[in-house]
């Protein structure tokens, strides 16, 4: 009995399985466009170009990147939103763009939820709280206790309102109860200036940008927004350890348009975690400040959703109207 049984299931098996590879379509058969809502530079185009490299190379099909700047990252996703969803238009979506615009209130062309396909985040983007050599606390409790005893004296910067950078500041408002006065810039060029000149104390920065500052004294990081402590940067104590649940952390994950098939969504997933684990790929990605991850489609969907709900509270109990 046990013999025909496992005959039989021998049979089912060799049955079925040239059956079900041979549903599986082919892909890709010709080039990849991937938008990046950025213009060159920065660390979403590099990001983009890493991946890209690894797919072209895996998959021996060219992969185009396809910058489409504009209207805060804005403009990019709802091209991406209103392609073709046959897993030949892919998009490296961002947090601000998915999440963060859509919490603030900003009107889109896009659902971020309904307007898209997960495939899977590739990296998080680590914020670090900065601040001017003048300003004496050495970690983020110290700040919050300067807050507290001078009331909005302590001026933090951003690129602008309702920015990722701004909202972390909001965040921590609200889980601690310090008052901060918020100096809105157009742009991170221009924040940075000021914090390294002195005219404003503190700010929420991107890490790779600001270590060239911190190695010559020019500014000090008393604190990180990612939930747990840099590999890079080991001595920098997580905000999360003083005030639980902080998490000021932007990503970087690659989505097709709504309606993009399974089989497109399985290979390139499957390929952004084999890239993720190469060393040589973690190198690139950690010098331009990335902290390479692996997720699931359905663990993306799930964090922007959770992070849309998460942000606009924030949003709406700091009071914060669109421009």
């Amino acid at each position: 009995m046990l013999r025909q049984l496992l005959c039989a299931s021998a049979l089912t098996l060799a049955a079925t399985t040239p059956a079900a590879l041979a549903a599986e379509p082919a892909y890709p058969t010709k080039p990849v466009r991937i938008i990046v809502p950025y213009p060159p530079g920065g660390t979403t185009d590099p990001t983009a170009r890493a991946f890209s490299t690894w797919f072209a190379e895996k998959l021996n099909t060219t992969f185009v990147i396809d910058n489409r700047p504009g209207a805060g990252s804005t403009l990019g996703h709802g091209l991406a939103a209103k392609a073709t969803p046959d897993g030949y238009t892919l998009v490296l979506g961002t947090s601000g763009g998915l999440v963060v615009s859509a919490a603030f209130g900003s009107k889109l062309a896009y659902d971020p939820v309904k307007d898209f396909t997960p495939i899977g985040v590739g990296v998080y983007v680590p914020f670090l709280i900065v601040v001017h050599p003048s300003v004496p606390a050495k970690n983020v409790r110290e700040l919050v206790d300067l807050a507290k005893a001078q009331p909005g004296k302590i001026n933090f910067a951003s690129p602008g309102t309702g920015t990722p950078n701004h909202l972390g500041m909001e965040l921590l408002t609200s889980l601690t109860g310090a008052k901060f006065t918020h100096v809105p810039y157009k742009g991170g060029g221009a924040a940075t200036a000021d914090l390294l000149a002195g005219r404003v104390q503190a700010i929420f920065g991107g890490a790779a940008p600001w270590q060239p500052h911190m190695a010559t004294g020019k500014a000090r990081a008393i604190a990180i927004g990612h939930p747990t402590r840099l590999k890079a940067l080991p001595d920098i104590p997580a905000i999360a350890e003083t005030y639980p649940g902080f998490n000021n952390t932007t990503w970087y994950g690659f989505l097709g348009p709504a309606g993009t098939p399974a089989h497109v969504v399985r290979k390139i997933n499957a390929e952004m975690k084999r890239a993720v684990e190469d060393p040589g790929v973690v190198k690139h990605l950690e010098s331009i400040g990335m902290v390479p991850t692996s997720t699931t489609p359905q663990e993306m969907a799930e964090m922007i959703r959770s992070e849309l709900a998460r942000w606009r509270k924030v949003v709406a109990e700091a009071g914060i109207k669109p421009e």
